[in-house]
C-alpha cells in the first residue's frame, strides 16, 4: 500500500535553501536542543546582528526545526558532525535532500517539472511552467486549503528560487533559469542509501524510487530511476562500503556499518 500525499503547504515564504543561516544554527545547536531552545541560543548569540527576532524565530521554527530536527534530531546531528570534514557541495546536497523531505512541494516539483526539463535536454525552466504546476496543484487539492492568486504567483517564485539556492538552477531573470548540471554525489549517495536501510527498507525498496515507503523516492530527487540506483551502488560497492548483487529482479546488499554512528564514523575518519 502506498503512503498518502503529504499536503503542500506555503513553507518556503519562511525561507529557501538557507544555506549559511543553517550552518550557523548547525553550530549552535546542541543534541537535545528543541526549536525553543535553538532559539534561544540563536537570539543570544549574536551570530544573527541583522535579523529580527520574529525572522529568527521563523527562520528557526519554520524552516530549521522541519528539515534537520525531525527523528530525535538525527539529519542536525548527521550535519553537524560532519560539516567539518566534508564539502561544501556534499553538506549542500545533503540539505537539499532534507529540506525536500520537509517540503512536498518542492520535492514534487523537482522530481515532476525540473528532471523532466533537465533529461529532455532543455537549457532553462521558466517562471510559468513553476506556476502552471503550482496552479494545478491547487486546483487538484493537493494544498491544506484553497490559495489565492497572489500565494499561487509567490509560490511559483519560491519553488525555483529555492532549487537555485541548491544548485539545480543559475540564478538569473526572474521568469527564466538556467538548467545547471547536477549529479548525486558519491558520498552522499552512500549516506542516502544507509539512511533508508536504517530506515527499515528491504533491499529491493532502497534500490526503489517509486518505492511503497515515500522515501523510496528520494532517489528520483537526484534525477535517478531504479537502474541507475542499482548502478550507483554497484560503483559504490568498490569502495567497500557494501556488497551488492542483483539477479531476476532481486537485489541483495550486505552492508558494512550497522548502525548510524558506525557510518558517520567511516565519513568523519576519510574511510571512503
Amino acid at each position: 500500500m502506498t503512503q498518502p500525499k503529504v499536503a503542500y503547504t506555503a513553507q518556503l515564504q519562511a525561507g529557501l535553501g538557507m544555506l549559511a543561516e543553517t550552518r550557523a544554527l548547525l553550530e549552535l545547536w546542541q543534541p537535545g536542543m528543541d526549536r525553543t531552545s535553538l532559539n534561544k541560543v540563536a537570539l543570544q548569540s549574536g551570530r544573527f546582528p541583522n535579523v529580527s527576532a520574529r525572522r529568527l524565530q521563523n527562520i528557526v521554527g519554520e524552516c530549521f526545526a522541519p528539515r534537520y530536527l525531525v527523528q530525535n534530531g538525527a539529519p542536525a546531528m548527521l550535519l553537524k558532525t560532519l560539516q567539518p570534514t566534508l564539502s561544501g557541495y556534499v553538506l549542500e546536497q545533503l540539505m537539499f535532500l532534507y529540506t525536500c523531505r520537509a517540503t512536498a512541494i518542492l520535492a514534487d516539483y523537482v522530481r515532476e517539472v525540473y528532471w523532466h526539463a533537465y533529461t529532455a535536454g532543455r537549457p532553462t525552466l521558466s517562471f510559468d511552467e513553476a506556476h502552471d504546476f503550482v496552479t494545478r496543484a491547487n486546483q487538484d487539492g493537493k494544498t491544506r486549503r484553497s490559495w489565492s492568486l497572489g500565494t499561487v504567483k509567490k509560490n511559483a517564485g519560491y519553488l525555483n528560487s529555492c532549487c537555485a539556492d541548491f544548485g539545480l538552477l543559475e540564478r538569473g531573470k526572474s521568469r527564466l533559469w538556467k538548467i545547471l548540471h547536477y549529479q548525486i554525489d558519491p558520498q552522499v549517495a552512500i549516506i542516502l542509501a544507509y539512511d533508508l536501510h536504517f530506515a527499515g527498507l528491504g533491499d529491493n525498496q532502497v534500490v526503489n524510487p517509486q518505492g511503497m515507503q515515500s522515501h523510496a523516492a528520494d532517489w528520483a530527487l537526484f534525477g535517478l530511476d531504479s537502474t541507475d540506483v542499482l548502478n550507483e551502488l554497484k560503483r559504490l560497492a568498490l569502495k567497500g562500503v557494501f556488497i551488492v548483487q542483483a539477479a531476476g529482479g532481486v537485489t541483495r546488499v550486505s552492508w558494512q556499518y550497522k548502525n548510524r554512528e558506525e557510518l558517520t564514523d567511516a565519513l568523519t575518519t576519510g574511510q571512503f
